[in-house]
């Protein structure tokens, strides 16, 4: 029997690529949006959901179970970007990238554990970011999130594991989504004194998404997990350096892997 797959955020980017190619695989697929109804171009079928709500969240699972009998993959893939100066960025926008980032993710995966356990079978999939092994400038917040995701994949394992439940991170590099424009950005004041810094990093981050790699990638990523006996905690998954990055930063002393970084983002 085809395995039931369930992508948040399915609309667009990495997980309508990765929705579209599991549906090719003869998967059944659904995933969500805030606003499903605005999309007709997915291959499968969008349920609603709000990642920060509670009560949406066990709405959209409920609808789920009801059409399906059943979840066997969750793909948490719903999230947002943040950028600014940790000094300027409102700590309200801090706390709503945790929402949808961190807390929203913790929320999905507890909605749908009881299932997965009376099934005695389930495999969670976190799309964290390469951001997210490392503090990079004018992203703090963003890589506190996905951090946060990657760490606490590591816990929930443990706690899975008597029930036949497996749990992993595939940690991106840049892709060609459209995520820069929808993430939300600390304006560049003219009087801050970031200003020359802060705008220079952020012309370079969104070269990086402009010449990112193809969405596709991560689908097959995300297939390879899914069809793996005993998949690991940790993926990355992008351009070499990108991935070299987390090698060098477990090597490296640190403040000789904080210098490189400097280099990179011309600091």
């Amino acid at each position: 029997m085809a395995k039931v797959v369930l992508i948040t955020g399915g609309s667009s980017g990495i997980g309508k690529s990765v929705g579209e190619f599991l549906t090719d695989k003869d998967y059944i697929v659904y995933g969500t949006s805030r606003f499903p109804a605005t999309y007709s171009e997915t291959k499968f079928p969008l349920l609603k959901l709000d990642i920060t709500d509670l009560e949406s969240i066990r709405s959209c699972v409920q609808e789920l179970i009801s059409k399906t009998d059943k979840i066997d993959v969750l793909i948490n893939n719903a999230g947002a970007g943040i950028t600014g100066p940790l000094e300027e960025t409102p700590i309200t926008e801090m706390k709503h990238n945790f929402e949808t980032n961190f807390f929203g993710p913790i929320q999905m995966i507890n909605v749908v554990l009881p299932y997965m356990r009376n099934q005695n079978t389930g495999l969670v999939i976190n799309i964290t970011s390469i951001a997210g092994y490392m503090g990079l400038p004018f992203r703090g917040i963003y890589s506190a999130t996905k951090g946060a995701l990657e760490l606490i994949t590591e816990a929930y394992r443990i706690e899975l594991k008597e029930f036949n439940i497996n749990m992993s991170n595939i940690a991106p590099g840049d892709f060609n989504t459209n995520i820069a424009a929808s993430r939300y950005h600390t304006p560049v004041l003219e009087n801050s004194h970031y200003k020359t810094a802060y705008s220079k990093t952020l012309k370079l981050m969104n070269s990086h998404l402009d010449s990112g790699e193809d969405p596709l990638l991560m689908a097959k990523a995300v297939y390879k997990v899914i069809n793996s006996k005993n998949p690991i905690i940790h993926y990355k998954v992008g351009a070499f350096i990108q991935k070299f990055s987390v090698v060098l930063k477990r090597v490296l002393p640190d403040l000789l892997f904080e210098r490189l970084l400097r280099l990179f983002y011309k600091l």
